[in-house]
């Protein structure tokens, strides 16, 4: 993989941690994607990174307690994408990051504010790319959203409403589980309190109010958040109920309504008492617009994007951090090195 000059010259070889149903998604936007293609595939079961790389033309799959190390050492891995249930993602991407593997990690990044800071750390001793996979910031709808709102369609953006939720299987353990970081917040909060962090930046302040499952996570929660430019969010994440799945963007001049599912950005709606100005941008394969962007990262040698990097990390992992602790959820927390 030639880098540094904003173009990765050869395509860039993906190392998948984990074989579940976004590692698969993921998986067949890679093969739209320009710049990059399936290397290697690491699982706990080894039975099933064969099946997964097989089904994908991939000899290169591990399986067992030595499978992230094995995929590590492969040279035909060039950068790591961590897929696996959301407390498992700290370890293997601290030692994708110690093996000097750029690395992709699936959001959240960690289900501790302590951990994804460890990892930021890290990679920036390490000078190796780090970022969390908030694949709709790379969405055309997302781009021509944000280039509506700086161009003052709206005027000053004062707040935002979002909420994303369906109703979830009592059996759907990547919900309901606690050992793998279940709750509705952790697995759908990402879109609603990654928009309002790609607009207003750091909070200065959350409530946050919910109910528990009786295994201990959240079945619903609602949060009200402040920012430091004066702005506020209203946002919330279900797993009991068919929300909108939208959000409302609003400024001195209008508002901007984006479309169900709120995390695909189909189409959006610019309101602003004259005619409404409807934007399409339907798309298949959305992952690949993420992936190109990391290619891109690595060709021109960047240790971090510059649209999704620590600080926007750290702000969502903030607003997590202490939403479910004012919630009463306790969570299955990664156990860090010692600093001493």
């Amino acid at each position: 993989m030639a880098v540094g000059n904003g173009l990765v010259d050869v395509s860039v070889g993906w190392g998948f941690v984990g074989t579940g149903g976004i590692a698969k998604a993921v998986s067949a936007a890679l093969e739209q994607a320009e710049g990059g293609h399936l290397a290697a595939v690491a699982s706990r079961d080894l039975t099933r990174a064969q099946e997964f790389a097989q089904a994908r033309g991939v000899s290169a799959a591990y399986g067992g307690p030595d499978a992230v190390e094995q995929l590590l050492a492969d040279p035909g891995v060039d950068v790591v994408y961590i897929a696996n249930t959301h407390p498992q993602h700290y370890a293997p991407a601290r030692a994708a990051l110690l093996a000097g593997k750029p690395v992709l990690v699936e959001k959240p990044m960690t289900v501790s504010l302590a951990a994804t800071q460890d990892l930021f750390d890290l990679a920036e001793k390490q000078s190796v790319f780090l970022m969390e996979a908030y694949w709709t910031r790379f969405l055309p709808g997302t781009r021509a959203l944000l280039e509506q709102i700086e161009n003052g369609a709206i005027g000053p953006v004062q707040s935002v409403h979002a909420d994303l939720g369906f109703t979830v299987p009592e059996d759907a353990s990547r919900f309901h589980d606690p050992e793998i970081g279940g709750g509705s917040l952790l697995d759908l909060g990402p879109y609603p309190v990654g928009l309002a962090v790609t607009l207003f930046g750091s909070a200065t302040a959350v409530r946050a109010v919910g109910s528990l499952t009786e295994s201990g996570v959240d079945r619903h929660i609602a949060l009200a958040v402040s920012f430091e430019g004066g702005q506020v969010a209203a946002l919330s994440t279900t797993m009991v109920a068919r929300s909108a799945s939208k959000a409302w963007i609003e400024g001195s001049k209008g508002l901007i309504e984006i479309a169900e599912p709120v995390h695909s950005v189909p189409s959006f709606t610019v309101l602003t008492g004259e005619e409404p100005t409807v934007h399409e941008h339907p798309v298949e394969h959305g992952w690949k617009y993420m992936l190109e962007h990391v290619h891109e990262c690595l060709g021109a040698g960047l240790t971090a994007s510059p649209l999704i990097g620590r600080k926007w990390s750290i702000d969502v992992a903030t607003i997590f951090e202490e939403a479910l602790t004012q919630v009463g959820v306790t969570r299955n927390l990664e156990t860090l090195p010692d600093q001493g």
